[in-house]
């Protein structure tokens, strides 16, 4: 039978799927305590299909970008973290709080749950006798195996209802009646399954759970295993049931009875735990107990001062960088909206536009990072959105030459039908906006949150404009300290500089003396020398005290970096136990920037590096050239390169402490002790932001420090070159 995509696009897959109080309270309560291992939420959260939908969705999604798939429950959790199941929990909970259960509704969720739990449970237990590779596996998909059934409740109630009571008497011909529907609950499952990028034996057995026995046995070990689980678990003459697991599995009665006692012994646990009165399908009553109507006034309590966002947003709050709060936001939007595909876009005072910021690892996403958008686009509703300080979307706009270009390009880049724009604004400064990709369908599920969305950016825009305002109180401070030390040092250079000349006096007068008999004219002449570069070093001290760099002009990175890797070699670490690894990009194109400038900083970070590793260990330069994917006016200059080179400095010495990498290039700040001034970094901070770069640093104590520093490829690209 054929899927109708009509019915898959109303899907809104799990969005608002139910799950039971008794577990979102349980989770709740686990999460909110500091004592609660993971293992211990993980237990919580395998023992519901659509909690458990949630996470793998979740973790499998393009914002985390792991190598490879995720197929289990604890190790999705284990990777997520507490505060983002509990971000899961709080959502579903404030979806279904509440909207009480109707009391004539003919799909009960207990009903459901107990199936679904049991079926999981016998899955683990035949995996584990027959030695399939991954019990784990098994429970899972057997968990998941009517998630369909689900589905199709939430999203077409009126018509599942008049199926449901259809085949009330007769639930092995249920899907008779999906069939009427255009699509079985099997079918959506396996679907699900496959757009949450699960393995291909996983969705499968979804699929097939419903086939006749004969095409049963010669399919894999995994359609088999949830293929007997659900017969098992929902024949109700035993001895009818064990002809299954004799013909896939050679089981005997025996042996299929006390699989299945072993299957009701940890489902009564998990209810106990719970707190759920757990009978058989046929037993459950339709309507809803007084036990379980208290359980969901329970949960109506616990979230009735907790908003949609408030596990966020307290998250948001704790966060004190803007990448921190940016990927927290990502996954905040992801969470509670259901949306994947967000960019960022950030107000840029000094180059008066919005400079793109991706968080997510998805490759098509990072072609927008550090792309500026003009503030003079007028016709961009990115821009409209942030200068009006209203939402805005691309969906009413009717035909193609609505739109600007970098609008279409944006658009592209999100791989959608269009976008929404909600802007970030705080204390009446412009702060960004977060552009949305949605689909139309998509679109008409979030704008009924749009109330939402616009509280949930105003709370962004309020922590980035905290942490702006103290990055740049950090910096007037640096300034200060810095201007306060250079003042200091030139004052002691004058002093200095004095008692130098003097001694150059009389060495020049011993010399002339000594003349005559040729004695100590070498160590004279060193003496001499080693004076001048005493005063030089005192010199190029002061000239740090601007960074006015005059002697701009084209630079070959690798080059330069591959010359002072050999003077660094000789004079630095001859006689260390220090090995230099250098990694060089050959398709760096030459850059417009000051040389000079840039050696002190490459060995400033090349002798800090062999400094923090007394005892020898290695230092690794690196090079990588990353060109602008969406050129904007550069499209103009068909000959310029636009882009940035980065540029890493690794060690794996002992690391940088969190106390000292949050003020690391604050003057007089140093991990190396009482010998060293800790103004170098300063210097070093102060050079590269001169010459329109960044730098960061990426430490761990014990596992080595890392410096990147990023330079644009050519000014002549304009401001889109300065990323």
């Amino acid at each position: 039978m054929p899927i109708q995509n009509s019915i898959l696009e109303r899907i809104s897959t799990l969005k608002n799927l139910p799950t039971l109080p008794n577990i979102l309270l349980k989770l709740i309560d686990a999460c909110n305590n500091e004592e609660t291992s993971v293992s211990d939420v993980s237990k919580l959260v395998e023992k519901d299909p659509s909690l458990s939908g949630k996470v793998l969705r979740l973790i499998n999604s393009v914002y985390y970008g792991l190598p490879r798939k995720v197929k289990g429950i604890d190790q999705g959790v284990a990777l997520l973290g507490t505060d983002a199941v509990k971000n899961i929990a709080i959502c579903a909970s404030v979806h279904q709080a509440f909207k009480l259960p109707d009391n004539n509704s003919f799909f009960n969720l207990k009903t459901f749950w107990w199936h679904s739990l049991k079926c999981a449970v016998t899955a683990r237990l035949i995996a584990k006798k027959t030695g399939y590779e991954s019990p784990d596996e098994a429970f899972m998909t057997g968990l998941l195996h009517d998630i369909g059934k689900l589905v199709l409740y939430i999203n077409f109630p009126k018509e599942y209802e008049i199926i449901l009571k259809k085949y009330k008497n007769h639930p092995d011909q249920l899907v008779d009646g999906e069939v009427e529907l255009g699509i079985t609950h099997y079918q959506i499952g396996a679907w699900l399954i496959k757009n949450w990028k699960l393995q291909t034996p996983v969705s499968d057995a979804v699929l097939r759970h419903h086939e006749p026995l004969e095409k049963i046995v010669t399919a894999p070990p995994l359609v088999q295993i949830v293929y007997a689980a659900d017969s098992l678990t929902k024949k109700p003459d035993i001895e009818d049931s064990s002809k299954i697991g004799e013909k896939l599995y050679g089981f005997t009665l025996t042996q299929t009875k006390e699989l299945l006692s072993k299957a009701d012994e940890e489902l009564e646990e998990a209810a106990f735990s719970l707190d759920i009165e757990v009978k058989p399908p046929e037993e459950l009553e339709i309507s809803v107990s007084e036990k379980d109507n208290k359980k969901q006034q329970e949960l109506v309590g616990k979230i009735h001062d907790a908003s949609l966002m408030l596990g966020t947003l307290q998250n948001i709050i704790k966060t004190h960088d803007e990448d921190g709060i940016l990927k927290t936001v990502h996954e905040g939007i992801q969470i509670l909206f259901d949306v994947e595909n967000i960019l960022f876009f950030l107000h840029d005072t000094e180059k008066n536009g919005l400079i793109g910021k991706v968080v997510s690892h998805e490759t098509q996403s990072s072609m927008i990072n550090d792309l500026i958008i003009p503030m003079k686009s007028d016709g961009s509703i990115i821009i409209k959105s942030l200068v009006q300080g209203n939402l805005l979307e691309s969906f009413s706009r009717i035909t193609e030459p609505d739109f600007v270009i970098i609008d279409k390009q944006i658009i592209q880049v999100a791989g959608k039908e269009g976008m929404l724009c909600i802007p970030m604004l705080a204390s009446g400064e412009h702060i960004g906006v977060i552009v949305l990709g949605l689909d139309k369908i998509a679109f008409s599920h979030i704008s009924k949150h749009l109330d939402f969305l616009k509280i949930f950016a105003d709370q962004t825009a309020m922590a980035l404009f905290a942490e702006k305002f103290r990055q740049n109180q950090l910096k007037k401070i640096q300034a200060e300290r810095l201007d306060a030390s250079l003042n200091m040092t030139k004052r002691v250079i004058h002093e200095v500089n004095n008692p130098l000349s003097i001694m150059k006096n009389y060495l020049k007068i011993l010399e002339i003396k000594l003349a005559g008999q040729k004695v100590a004219q070498d160590e004279i002449r060193i003496l001499n020398e080693e004076i001048s570069r005493v005063a030089r070093i005192l010199n190029s001290l002061a000239s740090f005290s601007k960074n006015n760099f005059r002697n701009f002009g084209s630079v070959n990175i690798n080059a330069l970096l591959s010359d002072l890797v050999k003077i660094t070699k000789e004079s630095l670490l001859k006689f260390s136990k220090i090995d230099i690894h250098i990694s060089l990009d050959p398709a760096i194109p030459v850059i417009t920037t000051e040389k000079d400038a840039l050696k002190q900083v490459f060995i400033n970070l090349i002798k800090n590096a062999s400094e923090a590793m007394p005892d020898g260990g290695n230092i690794y330069i690196k090079t990588r050239y990353f060109p602008t994917s969406i050129k904007n006016d550069c499209e103009r200059e068909k000959n310029e390169r636009c882009g940035h080179v980065e540029i890493t400095i690794n060690d794996d010495g002992p690391g940088v402490c969190d106390e000292i990498k949050s003020k690391l290039f604050e003057p007089f700040v140093s991990s190396k002790g009482k010998d060293h001034s800790g103004i170098g970094l300063s210097i070093v901070h102060n050079i590269v932001k001169t010459l329109n770069g960044t730098i960061a640093c990426e430490s761990k104590k014990g596992r080595g420090a890392g410096f990147i520093i990023g330079l644009p490829v050519s000014d002549n690209c304009g401001d889109t070159a300065k990323g």
